[in-house]
């Protein structure tokens, strides 16, 4: 899409435009909420130094507790999407600049509360529960809360903590106002003459292109830029790894992954493992590359053939048709998840359509008491397609989740997350495979998903070493610069691309990746697209029995721990097996493909 063809917001129909009306009807209506909320702060003093006085008291507690935290995740969320919508546009800004100073200011209100609860053995928070039925519910909560005692800090460093969460957030929020709003690439001359602007949204669509000088115009273009934002884009990903270290430390850990991991109650050796099986099966990503390189008929593998694809010609695929795709996808999953699919579709779950200033990528955004939101910037190609299939799975166990956990368990984990989107990918991939009689489609879905293995499971792995590996020169005392950066990401590019010659721009591909303002957010990608791999592998076998213990797994939110969840739906991810199936079926993939060349 050229820079002229990108719309402005009002051009959109109302149908392709998500309904955040439903959240508020006006922003005077956010407004009153924002301040009852906002007032209803104080009423935490009350229980400050008396939590678990009694039972009573503590059910309270934690009552006020999450009706407000409730209110505070709705204004959040509204401010949040409306800013989404324009990132350009300040008055939304200033709104979503507001409701992070707020959920900073209820975090810390309520900061006391936990440090109290670890102040308990668990035989006197198991005599409160058994005074107080309500208390009930948290049972699992109280075990993870004395689960992190020896990481929670006093009641006064909590609150000094929570009130710096804005602070300690800033490199991403820097990077992310540098990135969507202030940043324009240059226009770059296509085939036909005309020019098209890279964008965040559609630079790897770009690089999709069948002429290669094309493809080599715009990741020059697009790096060189980057390159003129080098040292913002270092100071903020430095500030934010020092963020990372500073906050792991305050909390007795050795190791900012430590903490990370920690929190969600995942060893290190799980990430470790990742990392090591997939290094020492790096062999078949070089074959994939050197697929690539022989089907394009190219004597070296340059970084703007990657996302090539091995198919002939293209596919247009409209938003409509892609819609229909998915709900027909999900059919093994059970009658109501598919109708609940369909009806999120059409009630405005999904902004669909890149616009001036929108925010670039996807997400599955909304809170415990609205509708799930997708935020999309759908480019009519196979690869909008799998997008809104992914993020249709978060909203799925976002809903399954609110509707039957209570809140405190409304949250999840990415570990889980994960899964849930990357399942719908994989039966996606299954029932157009199995469906589609057209052989150019056939091919490119073949090699859609192909390159959502390399790219999730290979990729995401080696944005994990990245983020390791820099965190770890960051705790010895080393400095983070772009040029350090460089090197490292460069080292790791040539490891796992060793056919492809690298180039300065590719050393450079950190600067775009806004994942890595998540510390150690990125290996879930590579976790999650293993698990659904086996778990798919298991609906598909068994049917209804596994497809049962699947949809259970989506509605238990955080009840247990993820990789108990997980074990519950029929995968352990604790094994390095999950991952070797995964490289495995990749492996099988890219066989298929060569026999079609």
């Amino acid at each position: 899409m050229s820079a002229a063809d990108v719309p402005e917001r009002e051009e959109v129909d109302e149908q392709y435009k998500w309904d955040l009306d439903a959240m508020f009807a006006s922003d005077e209506e956010w407004e009153a909420a924002f301040e009852a909320v906002e007032d209803r702060l104080d009423e935490l003093e009350a229980y400050e130094g008396r939590v678990t006085e009694d039972a009573d008291t503590l059910a309270a507690a934690l009552e006020t507790r999450e009706e407000i935290m409730r209110e505070v995740a709705n204004v959040s969320a509204y401010a949040r999407m409306r800013s989404d919508e324009d990132t350009a546009d300040q008055e939304y800004q200033a709104l979503s600049a507001r409701a992070q100073s707020l959920s900073a200011d209820a975090s810390s209100a309520a900061s006391f509360i936990e440090p109290e609860l670890q102040e308990c053995t668990r035989e006197e928070l198991r005599d409160l529960v058994a005074e107080n039925a309500d208390l009930e519910r948290y049972e699992h909560y109280f075990d993870d809360v004395l689960r992190m005692k020896p990481h929670t800090r006093s009641a006064e460093v909590e609150e000094l903590l929570a009130d710096l969460s804005e602070v300690t957030g800033a490199g991403g929020e820097v990077y992310n106002m540098l990135t969507n709003a202030d940043m324009e690439f240059p226009a770059v001359e296509k085939p036909d003459g005309s020019e098209v602007r890279p964008t965040l949204s559609n630079f790897t669509t770009l690089l999709k292109n069948r002429d290669r000088d094309f493809r080599q115009r715009v990741s020059d273009t697009f790096y060189d830029e980057w390159e003129t934002v080098r040292n913002a884009v270092g100071t903020a990903y430095k500030n934010s790894v020092k963020a990372d270290i500073k906050l792991a430390r305050a909390r007795n850990y050795e190791t900012a992954r430590e903490a990370s991991l920690d929190d969600a109650n995942i060893p290190v050796e799980v990430y470790d493992n990742l990392l090591d099986t997939v290094e020492a099966n790096l062999d078949t990503l070089h074959r994939h590359a050197e697929l690539k390189r022989d089907v394009l008929g190219v004597d070296e593998l340059r970084s703007w053939d990657l996302y090539t694809p091995l198919a002939d010609g293209e596919v247009d695929l409209p938003y409509e048709e892609a819609r229909e795709h998915v709900v027909e996808a999900v059919a093994p999953l059970g009658e109501d998840y598919q109708n609940r699919v369909a009806e999120g579709l059409d009630s405005r779950w999904v902004d669909v359509y890149e616009t001036a200033n929108k925010r670039s990528g996807a997400y599955s955004g909304g809170t415990y008491d609205s509708q799930p939101y997708i935020l999309m910037n759908y480019q009519d190609d196979i690869t909008s397609m799998y997008t809104l299939a992914h993020e249709l799975g978060h909203s799925l166990h976002s809903e399954l989740t609110s509707e039957t956990q209570p809140y405190v368990y409304s949250g999840y984990e990415i570990f889980v997350a994960e899964v849930a989107s990357t399942v719908n990918e994989a039966l996606l991939t299954e029932h157009l495979l199995e469906t589609v009689e057209d052989e150019q489609f056939r091919r490119h879905v073949l090699d859609e998903y192909l390159e959502r293995f390399r790219s999730t499971l290979f990729r995401q792995t080696m944005f994990a070493d990245f983020e390791h590996r820099t965190h770890e020169l960051a705790e010895d005392g080393e400095a983070i610069t772009p040029d350090v950066c460089d090197e490292v990401y460069g080292d790791l590019k040539s490891t796992y691309y060793e056919p492809m010659t690298m180039d300065d721009g590719i050393r450079r591909e950190w600067m775009r990746i806004p994942h890595f303002y998540y510390g150690f957010y990125v290996y879930q990608y590579a976790t999650g697209i293993s698990a659904a791999n086996a778990l798919v592998d298991r609906i598909l076998d068994e049917g209804e029995p596994a497809a049962a213990d699947y949809r259970e797994f989506l509605s238990k939110g955080s009840r247990e721990y993820p990789l108990e969840l997980l074990r519950g739906a029929g995968v352990d991810m604790a094994s390095p097996e999950p991952v070797e199936q995964a490289i495995d079926a990749y492996g099988d993939l890219v066989a298929e493909f060569e026999s079609l060349t």
